[in-house]
């Protein structure tokens, strides 16, 4: 039996033959000390260990994206409201009357939800987020809606032709309506019986300022005469009416609701006719009615994907059909 002094000995004496057994095996390293080489491997445990709790919460909950075009994050003219603002009076087809048309608007009542325009800015607001009682109207005239500069509206409809100088000013949307241009004649002028474009030369033409049908005379139709420019499509029907000149120039649904029921006698008997529509240029050049809004306007990717989305799910062509159905046939001129 051994004493414990003994046993300390004997420990001791193994704890040095082991060293020697271990340094007599092993091939050295002169260039590491053992605190050196542990070093390394400690780093990377340590770094591993305050990675983990890192990575873990962004795999595991991802930041949810806002949705820039819900109401609540739009950029409006009055919170919670969408504003809408057209032209005054609000002709038909694009707008139909109420019985009576509340104030200010007259022939038509864009609060109603009746009539082309009408029903696609209702369409365009259900997608955005919007009821009927959050949608106001205010009127602005035409040829005001694409000057540059602060608008009153959060978008413009009134049928706005797409051009690129009215681009440079405003946002213009992506089209919810390919259109023709027209020519409306009384019956008894000559003009009522030309049918094609080198016909239309000599005859004395008048359009609303700012518009495609003024364009169309000038770059089209190219008069020998010059043209008449009115403030409103009112006032250049009733120039129309006075013989002041021979040709109106509108797009050809509103050439429908002039001859129908705008230049008509007592009877309603119409005293004007379509005299043909000028062809169309298919392909993204087409001519098209856009929504007016300011001009980098925020509201301007949110409008255009609720259009995509009533084109897509049928709802822009059943406003279509059932408000200008009747008003798409009319004689093509010729060259």
């Amino acid at each position: 039996m051994h004493t414990p002094k003994a046993l300390a000995g004997l420990a001791l004496a193994a704890a040095l033959a082991a060293a020697c057994t271990s340094g007599s095996t092993a091939t050295p390293t002169p260039s590491a000390s053992p605190v050196a080489s542990a070093a390394p491997s400690l780093a990377a445990a340590s770094a591993a260990a305050s990675a983990a709790p890192s990575a873990a919460p962004s795999a595991a909950a991802p930041t949810a994206t806002p949705n820039a075009c819900a109401p609540a994050n739009l950029a409006l003219k009055t919170a919670g409201k969408l504003t809408i603002g057209t032209d005054n009076p609000a002709y038909p087809p694009y707008f139909a009357p109420s019985s009576p048309d509340p104030a200010p608007w007259q022939l038509g009542d864009p609060t109603n939800q009746q009539g082309f325009e009408s029903a696609v800015a209702y369409a365009v607001a259900k997608q955005l987020g919007f009821t009927p009682d959050q949608v106001a109207w205010t009127v602005v005239p035409f040829d005001n809606s694409y000057q540059p500069g602060p608008k009153p509206f959060d978008f413009y409809i009134a049928q706005v032709s797409y051009t690129d100088a009215r681009a440079k000013a405003v946002d213009m949307s992506d089209g919810y309506y390919f259109v023709a241009q027209s020519v409306v004649a009384l019956k008894g002028n000559p003009l009522a019986k030309v049918t094609t474009i080198s016909g239309l030369k000599n005859f004395k033409f008048g359009a609303q300022v700012g518009t495609t049908a003024y364009d169309t005379i000038k770059n089209t139709i190219q008069p020998s005469t010059k043209i008449s420019v009115y403030n409103t499509n009112d006032a250049a029907i009733k120039a129309l009416q006075a013989k002041q000149i021979d040709g109106l120039v509108v797009d050809l649904p509103t050439a429908f609701y002039v001859t129908a029921a705008q230049i008509v006698d007592s009877q309603g008997n119409a005293l004007a006719s379509i005299v043909g529509q000028f062809p169309s240029q298919p392909g993204p050049s087409a001519e098209h009615f856009s929504l007016v809004l300011a001009k980098n306007s925020p509201l301007t990717s949110c409008v255009n994907s609720a259009i995509q989305a009533i084109t897509a799910d049928g709802t822009l062509a059943q406003i279509t059909q059932t408000w200008l159905a009747d008003k798409a046939s009319a004689p093509v001129f010729q060259p």
